[in-house]
């Protein structure tokens, strides 16, 4: 059963309002020829901290108590979810403490530590990070804020697909990257709730495949800590809360490969001059090699993010 509604996805796009930037939708003739049809990319690499994980973080952040705040909040992530978390508690007034993988790009872990957050590091072949996060909190009793398992963060994060939807409402498909799950789970909930037809489609890297082999399977399956350059979707498994809403909504999960995320990035850098990270460019990269269905007319895209080290994007 789905733990979200329409009615909170809209809620929590008036809470975030003051926090998360409505960003732009963009087009490219180039690509249009490309995918063999009309691409309309939602650029949340755009959007305020370069992600889309402000609209969850924010909608959680400024849903806790007053009297709670001063206990601050704790989250673990991977880079994204960290500096969505904390502006939303900078902007709170609530201090963060950030448990983030010590491989984690430089750029994210010093766009989090310059946002005022406390960053807690740990090895993420070796650690458990939820377990760290959960000593940090028997230190403070401070509120988590999980990166995509949670009701708020699921709600915040399809603020996306709400925003896209209004500005073009006649989209045949909506593609979008996977993670946890949170993203394509929210989205997946407005955007049917307003057009029931709507086809979606969840993108992962090839190496990082653990929902695409759950939506095959039917259930949960869990994966070693994968090694794709797409860092920000490397949970090992689906959500607990957002796997339910993929199998109900979702059409289905298709792979990418590590070159093609390359080429994808290479690609909307210089064609659309837009800066991506390799997790943002999984769902455009998707439409641009044949993953998904011919014939689809009108194709929404989430780019989910653009926080990318200048090392990275020399290699592409």
């Amino acid at each position: 059963m789905n733990s979200v509604s329409e009615a909170m996805v809209r809620e929590a796009a008036e809470r975030i309002r003051p926090l998360a930037r409505r960003t732009p939708v963009m087009t490219s003739l180039s690509v249009d020829s490309r995918a063999g049809s009309q691409v309309f990319f939602k650029c949340e690499n755009l959007q305020r901290g370069g992600a889309f994980k402000i609209r969850g973080a924010a909608n959680l952040v400024l849903s806790i108590p007053k009297a709670d705040l001063p206990r601050g909040v704790v989250a673990f992530s991977s880079g994204n979810h960290a500096q969505g978390t904390a502006i939303a508690a900078r902007y709170a007034g609530t201090a963060a403490t950030i448990v983030m993988p010590e491989d984690a790009p430089r750029s994210k872990m010093e766009a989090t530590r310059d946002r005022g957050a406390r960053i807690v590091t740990y090895n993420r072949f070796t650690d458990d990070r939820e377990a760290i996060a959960a000593a940090v909190l028997s230190e403070t009793n401070g509120t988590l804020v999980p990166p995509f398992d949670h009701p708020l963060i699921i709600a915040g994060q399809g603020t996306t697909a709400l925003e896209l939807m209004e500005e073009i409402p006649d989209l045949d498909a909506l593609v979008v990257c996977v993670g946890g799950g949170g993203l394509i789970s929210g989205c997946a909930t407005i955007a049917k709730a307003i057009k029931p037809s709507l086809r979606i489609f969840g993108v992962e890297p090839e190496l990082a495949n653990d929902t695409w082999q759950s939506f095959r399977k039917g259930s949960h399956v869990t994966i070693p800590s994968p090694d794709t350059i797409a860092d920000g979707l490397r949970s090992p498994s689906p959500g607990k809360l957002t796997f339910p809403i993929i199998q109900e909504l979702v059409e289905d999960i298709v792979l990418v490969s590590e070159d093609e995320i390359r080429a994808t990035v290479r690609l909307l850098l210089e064609r659309m001059k837009l800066l991506v990270e390799p997790s943002g460019a999984v769902g455009a990269a998707a439409v641009l090699f044949g993953k998904i269905p011919q014939g689809l007319r009108r194709v929404g895209v989430v780019i989910s993010g653009g926080n990318v080290d200048l090392e990275f994007l020399s290699t592409c």
